[in-house]
Formats: C-alpha cells, sequence, structure tokens
C-alpha cells in the first residue's frame, strides 16, 4: 500500500507544480486553492508511504515522479524544448525511480 500511497503523492506533486502556472502568482482564486490542495494532499501521502518506505527512497521517488511528470507536461502544455538531451534526462530519472523501486522492499 505504501507505494500506491507514494505514486499518489507523486501525480499530486505534478498536479500542485503545474498549477502554479496557472495561479499567476497565487492571484487566481480557482487555480490558488486547487494548487494548495495538492501540495496538502501531495505531502500527507507522502507522509503516509515514508511510514514503511524508506525516507531517502520515498522522497528520490516523489521528486523523481513530480520532475518527470511536470517535464513532459510542461513539453504538452507549454511547448517546451523535446530535444534529445531533455528526453534523455527526462529517461535516466524514470531508471533512477525505477532502480530505488527495485532495490526497496
Amino acid at each position: 500500500m505504501a507505494w500506491i500511497w507514494l505514486t499518489l503523492a507523486g501525480l499530486l506533486e505534478v498536479v500542485w507544480a503545474i498549477g502554479l502556472k496557472y495561479t499567476d502568482g497565487f492571484t487566481r482564486l480557482v487555480p490558488s486553492v486547487i494548487t494548495g490542495a495538492a501540495m496538502v494532499a501531495s505531502v500527507y501521502f507522502l507522509a503516509l508511504a515514508v511510514r514503511t518506505i524508506p525516507i531517502g527512497t520515498g522522497y528520490a521517488v516523489w521528486t523523481g515522479i513530480g520532475a518527470v511528470g511536470v517535464a513532459i507536461l510542461g513539453i504538452i502544455l507549454f511547448n517546451e524544448p523535446k530535444d534529445l538531451v531533455r528526453v534523455g534526462s527526462i529517461l535516466l530519472i524514470v531508471a533512477g525511480i525505477a532502480g530505488l523501486k527495485l532495490t526497496s522492499t
């Protein structure tokens, strides 16, 4: 169950990080509320996950899911660069996440 909590926490991290773009510096109410709620929920589910998963692994996977998700959505939603080095770097993060999962209990 801990890995499910951690995955959910990582996905919510993507929501709040992308949400920051839409808050316009927290001047827009609805995106700001959604972003704030996603932040709180993300940290809550991370806290549930690290009851069982080592904190170093949990935190690294949480930020990795967030980094990969935000990088991909940045390409899709905001027309950010999608050159080979960027895509390769995203794949390296995915490999790191997979490696941490494989070596953790």
